[in-house]
């Protein structure tokens, strides 16, 4: 059970049967697996930021209440909070605003040795607006190439990027949301505006549609995520940055002879 990146060239569904895996393991595997991919992804981390030579952007992207705060405390729950930048990317301010679309962004990048997690991002600017009809055509459209032109820059220059759509159905958006009204430690997070973005499902379906296909990339991939189960969600994105960490032949460096030689004195 792992994903495989999104090819441009192949069609996208993204329907809600493709929010499920089929036959996934039960909750108690799931919960082992989890956690052997959180224990390699905390010991590569330690290599990774020994090693300097690279950055790590994670970008999560996915509808209201598809699970990107709670896949950011359970895949990275392992990690050294020292070694990770999360950033959420709201409504741009006025001073984002006075700027190119990727101004934003690219100060929140994560320098090398760092991880960097992006809870939503930069595709909220060919997604959102796309569908609010912020910008016109004649905005958006361009910004595919521009966000590839970017993504491009930043792998050129040793930022490796993992970029995940988490994939809920109608009918689990919907619980989802209903869970969060009723609870009274998160109902503080329900926002009316989340029901008419949801009949707009159609469209946004479609926005994320031409998002992902266009823009995933060899050096900036994206990955579907079947986000209905939660374990395994967790699971797939756990394991494909512990595989892609490991992909990296990170190295511990070298430390200068003549101080070991020296030794403690």
């Amino acid at each position: 059970m792992r994903l495989t990146p999104v090819s441009s060239r192949a069609p996208l569904r993204l329907l809600d049967r493709d929010a499920r895996v089929p036959d996934a393991p039960d909750r108690e595997k799931l919960e082992k697996k989890i956690a052997d991919q959180v224990e390699r992804i905390a010991d590569l981390q330690r290599i990774f930021y020994a090693d300097g030579r690279l950055a790590l952007l994670i970008v999560l992207q996915g509808r209201d209440a598809a699970g990107k705060d709670g896949t950011i405390r359970n895949v990275f729950s392992g990690v050294n909070p020292q070694g990770v930048v999360v950033t959420s990317f709201k409504v741009p301010s006025e001073e984002e605003r006075g700027h190119d679309f990727l101004w934003r962004i690219h100060h929140r990048v994560p320098p090398r040795g760092m991880f960097g997690i992006f809870n939503r991002s930069h595709y909220e600017d060919v997604i959102v607006t796309r569908v609010k009809g912020i910008v016109p055509k004649s905005v958006w459209e361009p910004r595919y190439d521009h966000i590839n032109d970017f993504e491009k820059m930043l792998a050129a220059n040793g930022v490796r990027i993992l970029k995940f759509c988490l994939h809920i159905s109608r009918a689990e958006q919907k619980e989802r949301l209903q869970k969060r009204l009723d609870n009274p430690e998160k109902n503080w997070k329900f926002n009316p505006g989340d029901l008419a973005e949801r009949k707009k499902w159609d469209a946004y379906t479609a926005a994320y549609r031409d998002a992902i296909r266009r823009c995933s990339t060899r050096w900036a991939p994206w990955y579907v995520v079947p986000a209905d189960d939660k374990k395994v969600r967790d699971y797939l994105i756990a394991r494909t940055i512990a595989d892609t960490l490991h992909s990296l032949e990170l190295r511990w460096p070298k430390a200068d002879p003549a101080v070991i030689a020296e030794g403690i004195g």
